[in-house]
């Protein structure tokens, strides 16, 4: 898989947020980093990859995503997670 094809099936899943997970680590970050969940949603919907596509262990398909929200640069690591209901992306963590 192409990063730019892995880019917009994320930013398409992204765009319903309920197919979009946090992991603990993820929202532990995002407070200590003070990144709200509209910066990360935007990241994930509008931003370029940074990390080449991957696939991890599990056959995920990975990739870190950065954008420019609000003044502030912000760096999602992201699973597109395929199953049979569907696509969901699982925020691995947050970046600034």
């Amino acid at each position: 898989m192409t990063k730019d094809r892995l880019r917009r099936l994320i930013a398409v899943t992204a765009a319903d947020s309920s197919k979009v997970v946090f992991t603990n680590h993820a929202r532990l970050r995002m407070r200590q980093r003070r990144i709200l969940l509209t910066q990360v949603q935007y990241a994930l919907q509008r931003g370029y990859v940074v990390e080449p596509a991957h696939q991890d262990l599990k056959g995920n398909w990975k990739c870190t995503l950065q954008a420019t929200v609000a003044g502030d640069l912000v760096k999602v690591s992201a699973a597109l997670v395929e199953d049979d209901a569907g696509n969901t992306v699982v925020v691995i963590t947050v970046i600034d």
